[in-house]
């Protein structure tokens, strides 16, 4: 799929995504730090390779330039938001929780319920994507961390691209990487992860649409939604008419 030049940045994204293809995840950061600076951000869910990079960002980044956040849904799991500070207390990168406009209570009380339960896309769209886009206006670039391997709409992603749902350029520092990589960075750089990743939950969202993977399923997000032929959340794929 072909790179499109920024709209509104003088940027050639396709010739800089090729050049960078073959980047290490480290090289790909820094370009990113040092292109955008304090107009770059990024979105995590405190996986585990969204923990790796930040393990690199508090290298690349010193000075705290990026803005880094979490979509607080509501429904995430208690380790993840005790891993929020263990992040914290490790890296000295304080994680802003970005929350939708009502409280899960204001939300299921007007929907006479739980939606996630009738309507999964349009609670990830409402507790996810309504705050997201908020929370990226007056950035020019924004850091994620999905791997090409992890899923159909993930394989069409570029390094770097410009991101039509959420106007602004898309960074991918470790698209190339396997689930391999990723834990092997992990430990050996002893960067803290979710509890949960050595329960069977190999991919972690929120609570009500998440569990551990059964014995002989090798795909990595089957206990995402599971049951349903859901396996996005809607950030990351490259549909816009979902907004």
């Amino acid at each position: 799929m072909p790179v499109e030049a920024s709209p509104s940045l003088n940027l050639d994204l396709g010739a800089i995504s090729r050049e960078l293809d073959t980047a290490s995840a480290w090289d790909i950061l820094r370009w990113s730090v040092e292109t955008f600076g304090p107009k770059l951000t990024m979105a995590t869910a405190f996986g585990p390779e969204g923990c790796a990079i930040l393990h690199m960002l508090s290298h690349v980044d010193p000075d705290r330039k990026v803005r880094v956040f979490n979509l607080d849904t509501g429904y995430q799991f208690r380790e993840t938001l005790e891993l929020r500070d263990r992040v914290a207390e490790r890296y000295g990168i304080e994680v802003e929780l970005v929350r939708a406009d009502s409280t899960v209570e204001q939300f299921e009380a007007a929907n006479g319920g739980p939606v996630y339960s009738t309507e999964p896309d349009r609670c990830c769209f409402e507790r996810k994507i309504v705050p997201l886009r908020q929370a990226v206006v007056g950035y020019d670039a924004w850091i994620s961390s999905i791997r090409a391997e992890q899923s159909e709409h993930r394989a069409r992603a570029d390094v770097v691209g410009w991101d039509k749902k959420f106007d602004l350029v898309k960074v991918n520092p470790l698209l190339r990487w396997s689930r391999r990589d990723v834990w092997a960075f992990i430990v050996s750089n002893k960067v803290p992860y979710n509890p949960l990743h050595d329960q069977g939950y190999p991919s972690i969202g929120c609570w009500p649409c998440t569990r551990a993977v059964a014995e002989g399923e090798t795909d990595e997000r089957a206990g995402r939604w599971a049951g349903q032929a859901k396996t996005e959340c809607g950030l990351h794929s490259l549909d816009s008419s979902q907004l």
